[in-house]
């Protein structure tokens, strides 16, 4: 796994750098977590205008609050491990 995650260099000097150095899972995990956030915030404040057959006209409320909860504790572990 750690040969697909580390940075190509064709110089002579590849020192096996991985990409983004030693913190590539806090930027993942940031990334993820902040994504998650924004979404599920997103579905419950501004739901799609007009769903199509078959789709909920809104996001479940406490489902998406929950995930949304999750996705913001992420981004703050992220965020707490990148700046120790």
């Amino acid at each position: 796994m750690l040969g697909v995650l580390t940075a190509v260099d064709n110089s002579n000097n590849n020192d096996g750098t991985l990409l983004l150095g030693d913190n590539l899972l806090p930027w993942l995990l940031l990334a993820l977590g902040g994504a998650l956030f924004i979404g599920n915030v997103m579905a419950i404040v501004r739901p799609p205008g007009k769903p199509r057959t078959g789709e909920l006209k809104r996001a479940p409320i406490a489902r998406s609050v929950t995930m949304a909860l999750l996705g913001l504790v992420a981004a703050v572990w992220a965020l707490a491990s990148l700046a120790s």
